[in-house]
């Protein structure tokens, strides 16, 4: 990938992240949609790596901006006596397991199906009723992330899941899941880039040595000159995305499914 390429998908990947449309089906179709053309061994080799390069970027910009709070889990920890983050911690490392026990065991699977087009286009558009239906069938709630149980945060852990195929939100489903569990739009989009943290830091643990073991130096270089790019785009996004779900409790979903909707329909009708 040229460095153009990289940046562009590093603008695409900073915002499909957050926003509830799915980054990974993003990351499958930018380069259709652009006619790009990146031979067999790199979409094999290389293309996962740089992808999770880039999210990391954007790991970095959630560590950032909710600071305030990582810090508070940090000290709760070390002998703090603030038993509501001492809770949340709690709540985001039992939701953050299933995503990370399944991406384990199904990762080799999962890099056959990053080149499928259609495939990802189709789970866009299933997305788009996930967001839609999830969010219109259940009331309003009014949790804080705090109030949640166990089952409930290892609910939402287990939906986040579904990020694993393409065309799927890590946030979108995360999401809704947190409305069924009753939290607050707004809870529910922070408890979702909380989670989003150690399994984007996880995941870049694991691939970032595979990318710069097999990649020559300029691809390494330029898969990191897209993760600065994408963690200064997914910064703007969250800081967006934060305070639409604050000011919009009904409705907050529904031009998210829409747009899943529309770029899912083009892209089968036109591939």
């Amino acid at each position: 990938m040229t460095l153009l390429q990289t940046i562009l998908l590093a603008i695409v990947q900073g915002i499909s992240e957050l926003f509830p449309i799915s980054s990974v089906a993003h990351a499958v179709l930018t380069p259709w949609a652009f006619g790009w053309t990146l031979t067999p061994e790199f979409l094999k080799v290389h293309f996962l790596p740089v992808v999770v390069l880039l999210h990391l970027g954007t790991a970095v910009a959630l560590l950032l901006y909710f600071r305030k709070d990582w810090i508070a889990y940090a000290r709760s920890l070390l002998g703090g006596k603030d038993l509501m983050a001492r809770r949340e911690l709690l709540l985001v490392v039992v939701g953050t397991v299933p995503a990370a026990a399944l991406g384990f065991i199904f990762e080799k699977m999962l890099k056959g199906i990053f080149a499928n087009v259609a495939f990802a286009a189709t789970f866009l558009i299933i997305n788009g009723f996930i967001l839609y239906i999830g969010e219109k069938a259940r009331h309003r709630g009014t949790k804080e992330l705090a109030e949640l149980s166990i089952p409930q945060a290892l609910g939402v852990g287990f939906a986040q899941s579904l990020a694993l195929i393409p065309g799927f939100s890590r946030s979108g489903a995360s999401m809704v899941a947190g409305f069924w569990a009753g939290l607050s739009h707004g809870a529910a989009a922070r408890f979702s880039m909380l989670l989003a943290t150690p399994i984007i830091v996880g995941a870049s643990v694991l691939e970032i040595p595979k990318l710069a073991h097999q990649a020559d130096a300029a691809t390494f270089q330029t898969a990191v000159v897209g993760g600065v790019v994408a963690g200064i785009v997914a910064y703007l996004s969250v800081c967006i995305l934060m305070s639409w779900f604050k000011r919009n409790e009904i409705n907050a979903m529904r031009p998210f499914a829409i747009y899943c909707w529309v770029v899912g329909a083009l892209v089968l009708f036109f591939h």
